[in-house]
Parts: structure tokens; C-alpha cells; sequence
């Protein structure tokens, strides 16, 4: 039991620092959403672990990946990005691995990933717009926030307006890439991390 643990922990970090590498290679999509929203593939590392170790395991990456992160570079948005990245990385990653570990097939897989993104997007639009942005705009006024985005889309003037054109579409984008990758790597990495073949 107790090398199991050890093993367990082992993994965990292992894909915790991958995701905290991966963080680092973010980069913008101008023609979706303003510069501050930044993408990056470090939930594919998290939700693999997620797959392979269970939710709990993937809760961990996630909060050790932002720890990292955080200890590394410190934070530029006075830690309301950190925690905005945590929060939509376990909105994201704990629907897929629940659904996943209650039947370990492909098909599990591809539901769970499914589910996941159309959670990540809801909540992502409620979460951005009464916690997110509120907390930016101790930051930077929202005003200027929305005209930021009004640049790439004439049409917003609100905040729901923002969350609808901006950060709905940018979380779709992100929802499919990272599934994408996840489903890819996943069954190469598996046999690695579980120590045997799976679904």
C-alpha cells in the first residue's frame, strides 16, 4: 500500500511539472477574444492523469500545475488569473474523469470529454462574468476591458455581450484542442501510467 502511494505521488508530479512546462507555452487567439486570454495545452497532461489515476488525481495536477506555475513566474493579474485557470481546469477536467471511470471505453472517453467542454463553456460565461471580470476590473476598469474586445467584435458593449462573443467561443476552441490531444495521447501514455493496457 505504501509503494502504491508513493507510485501514485510519483505520477502526480511527474505530470504536474508537465503541465506547469506546457502553462508556460500559452499564446493568444486575437481574432477571438483580447490578448489577456491566453491559450495554453497544460489541462492535456491533467486530464490524461485524470483518465489514468481518477478525479482526484486530476484535481491535484491541476493544483499543483498553477502552484508551480505561480512559484515560477509569479503572477501579473495580482493572482485572479491563477485561480480563474484553476477553477475552468477542474470545471473541465473532474466531468470527464467522473464519467470516464464509471465505464473505461473510448466511447466513456469521447461522452466525458463532450460533457466536460459544454460545462467549461456554460459555467466558463457565468464564472467570467460575475467573478472573473469583477476581480480584473480591480485591475484594469472594465471599460476598458469590454473595449478591448469591442476591438475584435464591434458589437459588444456588456459584459454579456463579452462573455457570448469572447470567452464562450475561446473555451470552445480549447474545450476541442485539448480533447483532441488528450484522446491522442492518452492510449500511448496509458499502458505507462497504469501499468497495463486499457479500453
Amino acid at each position: 500500500m505504501k509503494n502504491q502511494k508513493i507510485v501514485w505521488i510519483t505520477k502526480v508530479a511527474i505530470l504536474s511539472a508537465m503541465a506547469s512546462v506546457l502553462m508556460l507555452l500559452e499564446f493568444p487567439l486575437p481574432f477571438v477574444a483580447p490578448g489577456f486570454y491566453e491559450l495554453d495545452f497544460s489541462e492535456v497532461p491533467v486530464l490524461i492523469g485524470a483518465f489514468a489515476l481518477g478525479p482526484w488525481a486530476g484535481v491535484c495536477i491541476e493544483a499543483i500545475k498553477i502552484l508551480l506555475n505561480f512559484i515560477m513566474n509569479g503572477s501579473i493579474t495580482g493572482g485572479v488569473g491563477e485561480f480563474s485557470n484553476f477553477l475552468l481546469g477542474v470545471v473541465f477536467v473532474l466531468p470527464a474523469a467522473i464519467i470516464y471511470h464509471r465505464n473505461k471505453t473510448k466511447k466513456s472517453a469521447v461522452i466525458g470529454l463532450i460533457t466536460a467542454g459544454l460545462t467549461m463553456v456554460i459555467l466558463g460565461c457565468f464564472i467570467n462574468a460575475y467573478v472573473m471580470l469583477p476581480l480584473y476590473s480591480t485591475l484594469m476598469p472594465l471599460d476598458a476591458i469590454i473595449a478591448q474586445a469591442a476591438a475584435i467584435w464591434p458589437a459588444i458593449d456588456s459584459v454579456f455581450e463579452f462573455v457570448l462573443l469572447c470567452v464562450a467561443p475561446f473555451n470552445i476552441i480549447k474545450a476541442i484542442l485539448v480533447s483532441l490531444l488528450t484522446m491522442i495521447l492518452y492510449k500511448r501514455l496509458s499502458p505507462l501510467l497504469k501499468g497495463k493496457k486499457t479500453e
